[in-house]
This record gives C-alpha cells, structure tokens and sequence, in this order.
C-alpha cells in the first residue's frame, strides 16, 4: 500500500467518477444498488484498490442477481488477490536459496542484555532507572554534553555498567557473526556502543557504529586522543578520566554520540551505499525509537524480520510523520518474531540449518575469551604484586618476604652435604666480625 501523507484520512484518497485511465465508474443508480450488496470478507482490500467497485448486475450474469453469489464471488476475488502473509520459514528459504544474499542487520540494546549488560528502558531494570540516585533532570541528560561538561559521573557510572570488565558476545551476535562467514553479511548497523561485534570477531568494515564508539576517546579541552584501554582502567578504578597533557586538566570523554551530536559521516555514506542493494533486513533487540537510525527500515523495499520483546513497527515519530513514512505493518513483506534475540537467532539457524555450527562458534569462541581474560587477570596480579615489591625494596619475584626471612634463617642452621657445621658471620661488640672453626 501507498503511503498516505500526513493528515489525510484514507477515504480522502480514493478516486471518484473516472478513475483517470478513462475508465467509466458505476452511475448513481448502480451504486447505490451496490451499496445494497453485502460488504467483501476483508475491509482492507478496498484501501488498497480503491477503483474497485461491488460488481453490479448485467446482462448474462447470474450472480447479479443473488446477492449470496454476489458476496461469494467478491470474497473470492479478493481472497486471491490478498497477498499471503510472510513467514520465518520463507525468510529462512530465501536466504537458502540465494534470494537473500546482501544482508543489513539492525541491532540496539536488546542484543547485548543475554550478556549481562541491561537495556536502557526496561522499568525497575534498565540503565536509565539505576542513574535514579544522580537526580537527573531526565534519564538522558546522561547523554547531553551540556550536563555532561558540568556532571560527568553518571555517565562514566553507566559507562561502567556497560563496559564489564569481560565480555562476552551472544549469540546473536555470533549469528551475525556467523552470517559474515558465509559471505551473506552486508552490513551490520548497531545503536551499541559495548563493542561486543568487535569482540566477536566480526571485521571493523563490517560494523557501522552510529551511536559512535568506545575505541577511542578524546580530551574535550585540547583534543588529545586517548585509547581505549586507558579509558576502560580509569573507569573499572572509579576514577575520573582526566587529560593527563601538561596545563590541560580536561575531562576526556568516549567517542560515543551524545543527543544534539550529529552522527559519524560514515552512518550516512554507509545508508547511502548499502540499502539500494539490501534484499534481507533484519532488526533485532531496538525500539525503533531514535533518529535518525530507526528511519533505515522505511527507506528499504525488501523483506524484514524483526526480533525483539514488543513490535518496534508501530514506533512513528514526528519526523517519519513529517516524511510521509507509513507505521502500519505490511505483513506480505516483514514478519515480526517476538522473542529475545538470542532465541530468535537459534530459531533461524535451525531452520538454515546452521544450528551445530552456531553453537560450535559460540562454545568456542567463549572458551577463548575465557582463557585470554585468565591469563590477563594473573598478568595483572603479577604487575600489581610487582609494584608493591618494588615500593617495600622488596626484590620482585618473592611473594612472600616473611617466608623469605623464615629460608634465610633455616639455611643459617643447615649442615652442608659433607657433615661440616656451616660457617655464619658473628658480629661482636662492632669492632670486627670473628669466624667458628
């Protein structure tokens, strides 16, 4: 169906007289007889052609004059004309089949909670209600540069809670993941900031991160960058991310978008590049409630499959209003699964067929993450038991110097291998040191 512009009802669309091909429409008298009829089975066809009429009698129709007929026949033309609903089998079949083969993948939020990291909006749950205790002027003042110059804490209090110090991607994630693998990834456009596709192997060109990123941050007084890593210590240590270049003293902030920030140019040459070729859209874990991301799913004409807890198509802005944008789902082209998006992933690879490799990936890739953050944590050990050492005059390399001094004394009362008593200096009243034996 057209969309309808802002303002005007359906029932303002719909032609009258001729239909402007030249074709005669029915006279006063037939459709007032039409009116008479009984209505067809979907009411929602008539929107959709809005030239078509309730036939009326003519000469050599039978079924003119029945209106029982009447209805029959008009319900089953309408019945075949309808276009049948889409499934997840048939998206499933498509992507079989080859029809489906340059792939955009939506994800927010909803992707990332199966990783211990919550959403933003979930009541009682989400990130906005645990800032409670900042008295925020709105839960997203968090992400206003203007609050943020003057309140920096709850945003690096959230940046903590969403930047655990392991992570570990989802399945879904490792869905897309696996997508890529098979050459059928085209893009994947991600709201997050958690970094978790990097995490899970999935190729920087591969990833548009329109929200920004956590890679990298910058000083917001003289712009010096510094690296993630550098960030994510101070942030785990509570402490304050503060330029560290003489004279400078700004706080540095994360990459991230904050709202009035206009979005990486890479988001917009990327929408540019990519959806005149997508032929499979799918949106997992997002609300659809933020421009202007969300307006990807109105400018593609393909099939959609959206995964996630509450439908996201009935989200319509002001903007998308303004656009010309339809809300109303078209249910021959997109399916909506509700579910998590971990599970919904599972149900698609089983229908692909993918389902022990998706699994095999996510076990093992788990197991390499686990062992990389054992290693790291020991090594972190080490270095901070190094520097204690190192500040006592200790020698590094002895954990324990009480247990050092308890060797030192065992070995003074030792005998050597041949039986001899082993000689230790004695000092006397500090005039010299005399020798046993």
């Amino acid at each position: 169906m057209e969309p309808v512009a802002p303002g005007m009802k359906k029932e303002e669309t719909q032609p009258t007289g001729s239909d402007g091909d030249g074709e005669q429409q029915p006279n006063k008298s037939q459709s007032k007889q039409a009116d008479r009829q009984s209505e067809p089975a979907e009411p929602s066809h008539a929107d959709e052609h809005p030239e078509r009429t309730v036939p009326v009698q003519t000469k050599g129709d039978s079924a003119g004059s029945d209106p029982a007929l009447l209805e029959k026949k008009v319900e089953e033309m309408t019945l075949e004309e309808k276009p049948a609903e889409l499934t997840l089998e048939a998206i499933a079949a498509s992507i079989k089949e080859g029809k489906a083969k340059n792939i955009i993948v939506m994800t927010g939020a909803g992707i990332s909670t199966a990783a211990g990291i919550p959403d933003f909006r979930s009541p009682g749950t989400g990130l906005y209600d645990q800032l409670g205790s900042y008295n925020l002027p709105s839960p997203t003042s968090v992400f206003e540069l203007d609050y943020f110059m003057e309140h920096p804490e709850p945003f690096f209090h959230l940046t903590k809670q969403l930047w655990p110090a392991s992570l570990k991607p989802t399945v879904a994630h490792y869905f897309i993941k696996l997508l890529h693998d098979k050459g059928l990834l085209l893009r994947c456009f991600t709201q997050n900031i958690d970094t978790l596709d990097h995490v899970a192997g999935l190729p920087a060109d591969k990833i548009v991160e329109a929200h920004g990123t956590f890679a990298t941050s910058h000083c917001l007084k003289c712009q010096e960058q510094y690296s993630q890593d550098w960030v994510k210590e101070k942030v785990h240590s509570d402490e304050l991310p503060v330029c560290e270049k003489e004279n400078c003293g700004g706080v540095v902030k994360p990459d991230v978008v904050f709202f009035g920030e206009r979005l990486p140019s890479r988001f917009f040459s990327m929408v540019d590049e990519d959806l005149p070729i997508c032929d499979l859209l799918i949106v997992m874990g997002t609300s659809l409630k933020v421009q202007p991301f969300a307006s990807i799913v109105n400018r593609v004409t393909c099939q959609k499959l959206y995964i996630n807890l509450e439908d996201p198509r009935h989200q319509m802005d002001f903007l998308s209003l303004m656009m010309g944008l339809s809300s109303e789902p078209d249910n021959s082209k997109e399916v909506f699964l509700q579910d998590t998006c971990d599970d919904g992933c599972q149900k698609l690879a089983n229908l692909l067929g993918w389902r022990d490799q998706l699994r095999k990936m996510f076990k093992d890739e788990h197991k390499i993450l686990e062992d990389k953050l054992a290693k790291a944590t020991s090594s972190a050990i080490k270095g901070k038991v190094s520097k204690i050492q190192a500040s006592s005059g200790k020698v590094p390399g002895n954990l324990d110097g009480a247990k050092s001094q308890q060797e030192d004394k065992k070995l003074k009362k030792t005998p050597d291998s041949s039986g001899a008593k082993k000689c230790t200096p004695k000092r006397d009243d500090g005039k010299g040191a005399k020798r046993d034996g």
